[in-house]
């Protein structure tokens, strides 16, 4: 349940960053790509090529490594990179500001499947002023099939050597590599499928969104979770019992009770004071009443005009109000006299004299 719950969490944290995001560029000052700091992104192309999905993932705005990006689980989320895309490519810029940069680690964990990660630049220099593209070429040795990991290691400094916060980055990622997955066919023209072309050497050649031998499979991002399919670029099919964008979200075949919220399949997160498959249970042994809430072992939060441990007494909220008098420890007459009525071990006109015995 923690995993699924941490899932979630990041799904909806990583979307919500990439609105956000997307709709500071429809203004010019907010824009990311505008900052006079330092920032990183993938741009909308490349995503598009693996995703189907048109956007951009930014991993630095102004100065900042985006909090999903330093999530020690961030690749468990990420789609494994298709045999047919090869590259990666990535745009930066310092800004207004001078930064030095090292990519100290380019290293395949695999390397009977994938070689290691090669840089389009330098390994060590400045940071650009103004928006400028690299490449990391991810290399398939060519005679094996399967799956990679690999990492890409990046240091940021500034001018007088201090590292940025979050840095070095540790990117951690899965790249597919195949040996003849995609062979000539010279039925090629009949079979490729989703608007997919037969080119010159009777191989499918894929739209974006698309992959395989003949553009039959979708690809989505992040994946699709909890079994959900990928059935077209970005969109997932949910089994029965999730929904969302993602498939990260559940739905309980029953209502959570008490003010719990469903957050996967048939299980829901109870709010403080219950438990309970359903959160049906309560923790105070004695009722809370007059529709007061549990909030812990006998722990009740009471509705305004009732006070005690179990909201059991109601305060004279009508009599106050029937005079002007403002009564600090007590409550006006009931008869709506200009008078109060002190409660225990208080006196006074407006009963704001503590008695001393």
């Amino acid at each position: 349940m923690y995993k699924n719950r941490t899932v979630m969490y990041y799904v909806l944290f990583y979307s919500l960053t990439v609105v956000t995001l997307v709709l500071s560029r429809n203004d010019p000052k907010n824009d990311p790509r505008n900052s006079s700091d330092l920032t990183l992104w993938i741009d909308e192309k490349q995503v598009k090529m693996f995703s189907g999905v048109s956007m951009e993932i930014y991993a630095i705005v102004n100065g900042n490594v985006l909090p999903y990006i330093l999530d020690p689980n961030f690749e468990n989320y990420l789609p494994v990179i298709p045999s047919e895309v090869n590259y990666v490519n990535f745009t930066w810029k310092a800004g207004n500001k001078k930064y030095n940069y090292n990519f100290d680690k380019l290293q395949s964990y695999d390397e009977s499947i994938l070689e290691a990660p090669v840089i389009s630049i330098k390994t060590k220099g400045r940071v650009p002023k103004r928006p400028k593209e690299f490449s990391i070429f991810l290399p398939c040795i060519g005679n094996s099939s399967g799956k990679a990991r690999f990492e890409i290691g990046l240091l940021i400094e500034t001018r007088k050597g201090k590292s940025l916060n979050g840095t070095p980055l540790r990117l951690k990622l899965k790249k597919e590599c195949s040996i003849s997955q995609r062979s000539p066919d010279p039925e090629c023209d009949k079979k490729c499928a989703n608007q997919g072309w037969c080119n010159n050497e009777k191989i499918c050649q894929c739209p974006e969104g698309y992959m395989g031998q003949y553009c039959k499979t979708a690809l989505c991002y992040p994946q699709c979770m909890n079994g959900g399919n990928c059935t077209s670029p970005g969109v997932c099919s949910c089994p029965t019992g999730f929904q969302g964008t993602h498939c990260e979200g559940g739905i309980c075949s029953k209502k959570c009770l008490n003010g719990g919220k469903c957050v996967q399949k048939d299980t829901c997160e109870c709010s403080k004071g219950y438990y309970g498959p359903r959160c049906e249970f309560s923790r105070c042994i004695i009722p809370c009443l007059n529709d007061g809430r549990c909030r812990g072992v006998n722990k009740c939060k009471c509705l305004r005009g009732f006070r005690g441990d179990h909201c059991e007494v109601a305060r004279a909220k009508l009599a106050r109000a029937a005079c002007s008098l403002n009564c600090r420890h007590g409550s006006c007459a009931p008869d709506g006299e200009a008078a109060c009525i002190c409660e225990k071990g208080w006196h006074g006109r407006l009963c704001q004299h503590a008695t001393t015995m």
